[in-house]
């Protein structure tokens, strides 16, 4: 008996077959959404609540398109507005979800991300630090092939005076506040201590001696946006450490670059110092902090 022949099978032409372009993430949306974001993204940015033609001028649209958007807006609770000043605001919806988002935020994981792209980026060892119990520690360590000649471990402790990593600290941290009342006294031990190293031991350069020299180092720490040592920490080794800042302001952790004086680029303006920053300012934006510019 031959075999029997079955037709063959067509192709689905059901309305639930779905096409390569709507599968495709980056093509796939609703333009409209994307649109009215523009709104909420301009309210964000702004210092206070606005009026609908500054709203509308913000967000590159006409008033009257504007309108539209912002009355389902209001009705979905994402925007609220003043009925005396007649100016829109962000509204508890948008409240909601911005402090959901905060909460689920982890910054050494978001800074681990970037620790490889960053890596490549200035071909030096990266390294990812936080404020514990006796100052800034290191908590995650990612080498160049090239390996910096540094015994530094996880968890160890960094001095606040003679490292990128500790300078970034107290200069962030310490300017006022209870963290000022914790980091003072911590620099006038770590000063004693200097003065007590022996004449014959390494030679370092750049180390304050005094407390207006300490104050001088944070203040151009400040003022360049980050922290740098030379031949500081140990001789024929230089770093940078970026301050990364939450939502609040506050200091969450410091990107470190370090490697030896021969290979690292030590000029404030040179690719790994700058790299350094544009990489911590981002990740500052994506913990909710307010960057003025980004690079």
């Amino acid at each position: 008996m031959p075999a029997a022949k079955f037709p063959a099978t067509p192709k689905s032409t059901s309305r639930h077959a779905v096409s390569d372009k709507e599968t495709d993430p980056l093509r796939a949306g609703i333009q409209s959404v994307e649109v009215g974001f523009e709104l909420l993204n301009a309210l964000s940015q702004a210092p206070g609540a606005l009026m609908l033609r500054d709203l509308a001028a913000a967000a590159g649209m006409s008033a009257a398109k504007a309108h539209r958007y912002l009355v389902s807006f209001q009705r979905m609770g994402l925007v609220m507005q003043d009925p005396l000043s007649t100016r829109y605001d962000l509204g508890p919806a948008a409240l909601r979800i911005g402090l959901a988002s905060l909460s689920r935020l982890d910054a050494v994981k978001l800074a681990r991300e970037r620790v490889d792209g960053l890596l490549a980026e200035t071909g030096h060892t990266v390294a990812i630090a936080v404020w514990g119990n006796q100052g800034p520690t290191m908590v995650h360590w990612a080498e160049a092939p090239q390996t910096v000649p540094v015994t530094l471990r996880l968890g160890d402790v960094m001095p606040l005076l003679t490292s990128a990593t500790g300078r970034c600290f107290a200069a962030f941290m310490g300017s006022e506040g209870r963290d000022a009342q914790r980091i003072a006294p911590m620099i006038r031990e770590e000063l004693a201590r200097l003065k007590k190293m022996p004449h014959n031991g390494p030679t370092l350069q750049d180390v304050p001696q005094t407390l207006r020299e300490v104050q001088t180092v944070l203040d151009e720490t400040r003022r360049r946006g980050l922290g740098r040592v030379v031949h500081s920490l140990l001789p024929g080794v230089a770093g940078f450490c970026a301050p990364v800042f939450d939502a609040q302001g506050r200091l969450a952790l410091g990107l470190v670059v370090l490697g030896s004086v021969a290979t690292l680029d030590t000029d404030w303006s040179g690719a790994p110092a700058q790299g350094l920053l544009r990489c911590a300012q981002r990740l500052s934006a994506d913990l909710g902090h307010a960057v003025t510019a980004l690079p």
